[in-house]
């Protein structure tokens, strides 16, 4: 069972954008991302039709929350949802294409994926600023800054693809134990920056990002 929390003054996330688009009678699908600013690993996307109705208690943006009041959102969400498409783009993707195209395309096999079982967007909400390329990538959609705080769809999305990256960089930190990916999720933390230099690069690390690129630049080994 979710309980709610006091909110001390944050935005609490309402289904007033997914309205204003018809929903329920058209589907309007909640979109983010997590994973631009680590030096490691790779970006997750979360695209999200979740059903009319109460919202789940306590959603917010996934920043705002614990990473145990996460989990037990994530699982709430997951099984309120009537369809969840998860999409990423690789270390080498980001290095390619830059971050931001690399979350757009991780938001694109979101999106399939979602297609896939069998939802159809009318229409998605993402989180972030606008781009000329998402319409090619997702079809109709409408950017909305700080969408994560401020959209129920959204926010439920922010939630779920980030409890996944973090689960998938608990599962690299088994295999490169030396960096603290279980705990810093690849961000660069004052133990992942000395790993670095210590340890050197792996296959997984982000080659384009100023960290990684003068220890590369230094000589540092991969």
């Amino acid at each position: 069972m979710i309980t709610a929390r006091p909110d001390r003054g944050r935005t609490i996330p309402t289904r007033d954008a997914e309205e204003r688009h018809g929903h329920p009678e058209r589907s309007v699908v909640g979109i983010d991302e997590v994973g631009l600013a680590p030096l490691a690993g790779p970006v997750v996307a979360c695209a999200i039709l979740m059903p009319s109705g109460a919202m789940i208690p306590g959603v917010r943006d996934s920043k705002q929350l614990s990473p145990a009041r996460r989990q037990v959102l994530n699982a709430a969400i997951r099984a309120d949802a009537i369809a969840v498409g998860i999409g990423a783009a690789s270390a080498r993707e980001v290095e390619r294409l830059n971050p931001r195209a690399a979350s757009h395309l991780a938001m694109q096999r979101a999106v399939a994926q979602l297609r896939r079982r069998g939802a159809q967007p009318d229409i998605c909400l993402v989180d972030g600023g606008p781009a000329r390329e998402l319409a090619a990538l997702i079809g109709e959609h409408e950017t909305i800054v700080k969408g994560d705080t401020s959209v129920y769809a959204i926010a439920c999305a922010s939630i779920v693809a980030k409890v996944l990256r973090d689960q998938l960089m608990a599962r690299l930190a088994s295999r490169y134990p030396g960096y603290g990916w279980s705990s810093n999720v690849g961000y660069p933390s004052p133990a992942h920056l000395r790993a670095l230099e210590t340890e050197g690069i792996t296959a997984h690390h982000r080659r384009t990002y100023a960290p990684v690129a003068a220890v590369l630049n230094r000589g540092g080994r991969e």
